[in-house]
């Protein structure tokens, strides 16, 4: 049938292409067709043989899929923290598949319907509406993989250069700007060899580029001599693109949308268990062999976009990690052992390894990485499975090995007694109820830094001055309390933290209690996300003590005005495991208000918080590093804040924090500049100014 000499508003699809160009290019696309099908049948395969993955990723399947249409079709991740891109992919994601989509229905009319009713429906209006909707989505397609383009090419973007950027990355983007491009121009040149139909207009584009190429001096002959080699041309490069698809870049479009389906929800604030039965030299990345099939789909959803390296505080201090890098190297491994090539370490302390231990050191388990992925790699997993190995051989720096020897012979990491743990109370003019001795509704965990540290003991003393003053009924574990574990789990110690477990849930168990808070969002994530699964009956409600505040603000239990401190600016430090592990932002901001200070925001808040550098061991540790976190951050406060250097302090919800701030506002020389201070601390202040105790002299401190 040849429609476009009919009268029907239409346009022959193998215009100038003859039967035997026709059945060629049908043979090639059943080609390609095998090849694709083989390719994903392969890298499936692969993950089939890999092992299985501790966590259930199946689970809820329809509800699963329904997230992770959302996710990619309204390319939210891709938004988050970098509009340019959001848009860029959103206009190259809906264009690209308007172009498939629109290609699928051309064939099922020519191949199907024609077929089965000697007619075709690629007529009249349903043809107007199609090449509208085809012009204007290809436009956007177009102008998409320009934006990509000229930020590859023409601004350089940082993060997308680096020791994994290959030719292939140069061929997706060029191959998708030339058939997007080459679509047009076999459009415009379709559109003078057929004498510019009037209602080719409403194929905007083609019929812009088509009076081009007829102002140019193009004639009918030459338009379809042009069309025969363009239509090839084009055919052949879209052909080859699908049969590529599973062996390089583009694979990308299919795993990006599993690796989404089958994410863990609470990944990083968890951390999967070692198999009980796995004996010392098993534990961790041994070989390529310990990839579960969901590492391998994490290792080939990457799209080398950059975007964890660039959220990376420790990249960003100048250690020697790049999340981005990791993945990409455990892949390249993975995919050379699968062609044959040598083994080696996948994570060693010097040598030839994957990975240098150092890497891992220098992670500070923030999660901006994950939080930045917009394909929910799990990165922290395989840090922590690398950190095992590190532990279990032996090749931990020794401030983390004396660190574990500390927890595990006094239960906290500064190796003292204890007997010694509620020393902190001793300046108190009350007495912290007992909670082995009596029923409470709170059982306050303190924490090893609000016990031992000096600093952070004032925290310990705002606290309970808070709980008094509100008749909030509570009590602690005195020396019953040990260290919560969460980071050491996380520089790869899982046995003292299924020991730290056991001991801290046996000591809960001998009270009467109905929640717990927490000082520390390190303690608060752990007992929140990982306790329940080491010990099923630890069912107990979690808050961080900013929640409970919270409460106790909104019920007036504190009597608070909320113009007690008004004179005071300051801003907001996000911590990582309270914020960006568990989502809380509001419940610190809403205490902080309440004390009438002016709360500025940093730039990087909420989810985009600069972690402090004290988290994954970070704290254990020195560092060789350009700039500590934790000064990049005060810099932040001071220079960066619309409120400036009208900025007086600097306020923390975590201990560790509290630490790192400390002493970054030493080393940054920051220390006539801001006060750190705990919200607790803000509190206190607050109580005092109420009550008109507070003089010109008096600092935080007074809650002791």
């Amino acid at each position: 049938m040849v429609f476009a000499a009919q009268a029907e508003v239409t346009r022959e699809t193998f215009w100038t292409i003859s039967p035997v160009g026709e059945a060629l290019f049908y043979g090639l696309a059943a080609i390609a067709s095998l090849v694709f099908l083989y390719g994903v049948y392969d890298r499936f395969l692969r993950y089939a043989r890999g092992e299985s993955d501790p966590f259930d990723r199946l689970s809820d399947l329809p509800g699963r899929i329904v997230r992770a249409t959302k996710v990619v079709f309204s390319n939210e991740n891709q938004f988050k923290r970098d509009l340019y891109a959001g848009v860029m992919h959103s206009f190259i994601m809906w264009g690209f598949l308007t172009l498939v989509i629109g290609t699928t229905i051309l064939a099922i009319d020519i191949d199907i319907w024609r077929r089965v009713t000697g007619s075709s429906f690629f007529v009249g209006d349903f043809y107007l509406s199609y090449s509208f909707v085809m012009d204007l989505m290809g436009l956007l397609f177009v102008v998409g993989v320009g934006m990509a383009i000229w930020r590859r090419y023409g601004v350089r973007h940082p993060r997308l250069w680096g020791k994994h950027t290959s030719f292939e990355d140069d061929a997706f983007v060029w191959t998708l700007f030339l058939l997007g491009v080459g679509g047009y121009v076999l459009e415009g040149i379709r559109i003078v060899g057929t004498e510019f139909p009037e209602f080719e207009t409403v194929s905007f584009v083609g019929y812009f580029v088509a009076l081009v190429f007829d102002t140019a001096g193009m004639t009918q002959g030459l338009a379809e001599s042009l069309y025969w080699f363009g239509w090839w041309s084009h055919a052949i490069l879209a052909l080859a693109f699908v049969a590529a698809v599973p062996y390089a870049k583009p694979l990308h479009m299919i795993t990006s949308f599993a690796n989404i389906v089958t994410a863990d929800e609470k990944a990083g604030k968890r951390l999967p268990k070692v198999p009980a039965d796995a004996s010392p030299e098993e534990i961790g990345y041994v070989s390529e062999d310990d990839f579960s099939w969901k590492a391998m789909l994490d290792f080939d959803a990457c799209t080398k976009c950059g975007r964890c390296s660039d959220a990376c505080p420790a990249k960003a201090s100048g250690r020697n990690l790049d999340p981005r890098d990791v993945i990409l190297d455990l892949k390249t491994y993975r995919d050379s052992i699968a062609d044959g090539g040598e083994t080696i370490d996948i994570v060693a302390d010097g040598g030839t390894s994957v990975i240098a231990s150092e890497s891992m050191e220098s992670c500070m388990a923030c999660m901006a990485c994950m939080d930045a992925c917009p394909v929910d790699i799990e990165h922290l997993t395989h840090f922590t499975e690398m950190n095992r190995r590190l532990t279990e051989t032996g090749q931990q720096q020794e401030p983390v090995q004396e660190a574990m020897m500390n927890i595990f012979s006094n239960g906290n990491a500064f190796g003292d007694p204890q007997r010694k743990r509620a020393d902190w109370t001793d300046e108190l003019d009350f007495e912290i109820p007992d909670a082995r001795e009596e029923s409470v509704e709170f059982l306050w965990y303190v924490g090893d830094y609000p016990s031992y540290d000096e600093r952070n003991r004032r925290v310990a003393r705002a606290m309970a001055r808070i709980f008094e003053e509100a008749g909030v009924s509570y009590g602690i574990l005195y020396e019953d309390e040990q260290h919560d574990g969460n980071d050491v789990r996380r520089v790869g110690e899982e046995g003292l933290y299924e020991m730290l477990v056991e001991d801290n849930v046996a000591a809960m168990d001998d009270c009467d209690f109905e929640k717990i808070v927490c000082t520390d969002p390190h303690s608060y994530n752990t007992f929140l996300n990982e306790y329940p699964e080491m010990d099923e009956s630890f069912d107990y409600p979690v808050f961080h003590y900013t929640q409970l505040v919270e409460t106790l603000v909104d019920e007036g239990r504190l009597g608070l005005s909320g113009s007690e401190l008004s004179a005071q600016t300051v801003t907001y430090h996000d911590p990582c495991h309270l914020g960006r592990y568990n989502g809380e932002y509001e419940a610190p901001r809403e205490v902080i208000r309440s004390t009438g200070v002016n709360l500025a925001e940093m730039p990087r808040n909420r989810d985009e918080s600069f972690c402090c550098g004290g988290g994954g061991g970070g704290l254990w540790l020195d560092q060789e590093e350009e700039s500590k976190p934790s000064e990049e951050r005060l810099r932040e406060a001071l220079e960066d804040t619309e409120a400036g250097t009208s900025v007086e302090r600097f306020v923390v919800a975590c201990p560790m924090c509290a630490t790192m701030y400390e002493d970054g506002r030493k080393t940054g020389d920051y220390e006539e500049d801001i006060d750190i201070v705990d919200i607790s601390e803000l509190i206190v202040e607050a109580l005092d100014t109420k009550a008109g105790a507070v003089g010109s002299e008096t600092t935080p401190a007074s809650a002791d």
